[in-house]
């Protein structure tokens, strides 16, 4: 029968009893998740305790800590590490700046409690001789988020830009330490003694890692805030059977940690695009199920499968190569034209993500087709053309959804997109006037941008929407045109064109006979074409025709895509 331990200690009893030994966040976890809104409730939690209830010698309780001692007599933390990590940080804020204060009694004696904390001492000087000897290891972060963590441990000191957890709530704590000893020198003293004494937390030590993963996954299944891949990790890791097994998925999983922080994605994202191609497989076009449940199924059946991890690493990758495109030499597998990226691009303003489901099962179905750019570049064309013409249609998620679980299907099973829409060109037309302000109508404008045949470079990212008769006017009429009449054509299609933001800013709200200097300066086609424009007015007429020349060019490429 399995045994528990159970204890009560204050922060400094329980950090300072592991010289020579550590706390291990073990390879199953989940990284150090915390913000600084989590570190400000804790924060603020331990100060108020200390002007109130710790001088009446309560206890401050910080909950439990579940663990379980492995072979190297180290404490594995399999619930509360968040908290344990958090309050490393804030110990090392408190150390850094005793060290900078002049030592006297006092900043000696709250060194010598804090320091034992978070390194080994000299078990004969009482000091710390050598501060890398830390208290503290990930399994789970990545090499780059461990030595930020353990340098911050080490120096007391993070680098300004640095936007990793670590370093964001470090100089939280250390803003809130500096700044409360300068607001209460008399006081600040006190709560540092409160943390270390008052905090109390209750650790639960199980004798095996069975009964720990057991424990982890009932906590969780119990509702406390886990992503869905933290818990499949886990269900993985249980089900491998030897420690060789184990070890390699481990380093997997960082590397893929690491190459969803690149792509700017979760891994649960990359869960949920894999979902769409197990589906395919099975010819599934049901409703979509929670993640965490459509994993659940069969007692996580489908996380045991052999090449699980292989494709889901591969998925990442290729997403890591769309939203990036930057991607070591040694590991590109594939190139995208200058035309693939074009709609790519337009896909990533689309107001949901429905559209990444196909794209990855085009990708795993093709990834080795000697002509995938070739295949991927007409698979987009056809799938912008109809995400933004439905849009255009029924702005709706709904009104997608079941075209894309069967075109999903059909991307597995023919190796072609299949959609059932019927285009009206002149109920179309009269549509699009709808969507001049709608959430597709930035994606509608870089459609139309990519569209020009002269447009043969990607427009920045960073692209502004401008309007060519300015929104905010420089005076009350301009060529007869008034204040009302203007505000019915300000934002429609036939007044904005995409423009590159360092050029708007510098245009201004000037009128189209100024901008257009600034236009000429343009990359983008259809902005270089109003720098020419015959004339050095723009009002209703001109705010008509290139409309009409918009809804022409959208609806002639979906008619060619769809037809």
């Amino acid at each position: 029968m399995a045994e528990l331990h159970v204890s009560k200690k204050s922060i400094s009893k329980l950090f300072s009893e592991m010289q020579d030994r550590k706390f291990i966040i073990p390879d199953f976890q989940r990284p150090y998740k915390w913000d600084v809104e989590k570190c400000e409730t804790l924060w603020n939690d331990v100060e108020n305790f200390t002007v109130t209830d710790a001088k009446t010698n309560s206890d401050y309780f910080l909950g439990t800590i579940v663990s379980y001692i492995n072979k190297e007599k180290n404490l594995e933390i399999i619930d509360g590490q968040q908290r344990v990590t958090s309050f490393f940080l804030l110990l090392r804020a408190f150390y850094r700046k005793l060290e900078n204060m002049i030592e006297d009694e006092d900043v000696v004696g709250l060194k010598n409690q804090i320091a034992p904390c978070i390194w080994d001492i000299n078990p004969i000087s009482q000091k710390v001789s050598e501060k890398t000897k830390i208290h503290i290891e990930s399994l789970v972060a990545t090499e780059e988020d461990n030595d930020t963590f353990h340098k911050i441990l080490e120096t007391g000191s993070t680098i300004d830009s640095a936007t990793d957890n670590y370093s964001i709530n470090y100089r939280f704590f250390k803003k809130q330490c500096d700044e409360y000893a300068e607001t209460n020198p008399m006081q600040w003293k006190r709560l540092c003694i409160t943390i270390l004494q008052k905090c109390i937390i209750l650790p639960i030590e199980c004798d095996t890692t069975e009964t720990a993963l057991t424990i982890f996954s009932t906590l969780n299944d119990r509702g406390l805030p886990l992503a869905d891949s933290d818990i499949f990790k886990a269900q993985i890791y249980r089900y491998l059977e030897t420690e060789h097994k184990r070890q390699e998925f481990t380093n997997t999983w960082k590397d893929l940690t690491q190459i969803c922080k690149d792509a700017k994605i979760s891994i649960d994202d990359v869960f949920r695009y894999y979902t769409h191609i197990l589906r395919a497989r099975n010819n599934d076009k049901s409703k979509e199920v929670g993640l965490r449940k459509f994993y659940a199924e069969n007692k996580y059946s489908r996380l045991k499968v052999e090449n699980l991890i292989s494709e889901i690493m591969e998925l990442a990758n290729f997403w890591r190569y769309i939203n990036v495109n930057k991607v070591p030499e040694d590991e590109v597998k594939y190139e995208f034209s200058k035309d693939t990226r074009k709609y790519l691009h337009c896909l990533t303003c689309y107001p949901n993500e429905f559209w990444k489901y196909a794209t990855s099962v085009f990708f795993l179905k093709n990834k080795d087709s000697e002509t995938f750019d070739i295949d991927f570049c007409k698979m987009l064309q056809k799938l912008v053309a109809f995400l933004f013409a439905k849009f255009i249609e029924a702005p709706s998620v709904n009104a997608i959804k079941d075209d894309i679980y069967t075109s999903c299907i059909s991307l597995q099973n023919q190796n072609q997109l299949q959609f059932k829409i019927t285009l009206n060109e002149e109920l179309l037309n009269q549509q699009i006037d709808s969507h001049s302000s709608s959430k597709l109508s930035r994606a509608l404008l870089l459609l139309y941008a990519y569209l020009h045949p002269n447009q043969s470079e990607l427009i920045p990212d960073t692209f502004d929407i401008e309007h060519i008769f300015p929104k905010k006017w420089q005076d009350t009429n301009y060529n007869g045109w008034n204040i009302s009449d203007a505000a019915l054509y300000l934002d429609r299609f036939g007044n904005k064109i995409v423009f590159e933001k360092k050029l708007n800013i510098q245009a201004g709200n000037g009128y189209f006979g100024i901008k257009k200097q600034k236009y000429s300066s343009s990359k983008i086609a259809c902005v270089l074409d109003l720098s020419k424009y015959h004339k050095n007015d723009w009002v209703k007429d001109d705010i008509e025709l290139k409309e009409a020349n918009f809804k022409s060019n959208l609806i002639s490429f979906f008619k060619d895509q769809l037809s």
